[in-house]
């Protein structure tokens, strides 16, 4: 039985892991946001293509705009650390 909770722990570890690598991907699209950066840059196409759906998910549901400032970024990124702490004491538990 032991080895079935250590196998759980790693898999939350990995969603731990990609998790906060989502959190840094939101946060650089925000920071992108503000320097209006070449939408045709493959790069920059990856970061909304990966945070736009999110974004519509919030939005969809929290009034995020405040005299132009978009909070939708903060709103995720708070709500996965709140994820991440839950998920991490869950683990912590077993």
């Amino acid at each position: 039985m032991s080895i079935l909770i250590e196998i759980i722990q790693g898999l939350g570890s990995i969603a731990i892991g990609v998790i906060n690598v989502y959190i840094w991907v939101v946060i650089i699209a925000a920071l992108l946001s503000f320097v209006n950066p070449d939408p045709f840059n493959p790069i920059v196409q990856f970061l909304y293509r990966v945070t736009n759906p999110a974004y519509a998910l919030v939005r969809r549901y929290i009034k995020t705009n405040f005299n132009g400032l978009d909070l939708a970024p903060l709103v995720i990124v708070i709500g996965l650390e709140i994820v991440i702490v839950l998920l991490s004491s869950l683990l912590h538990a077993l």
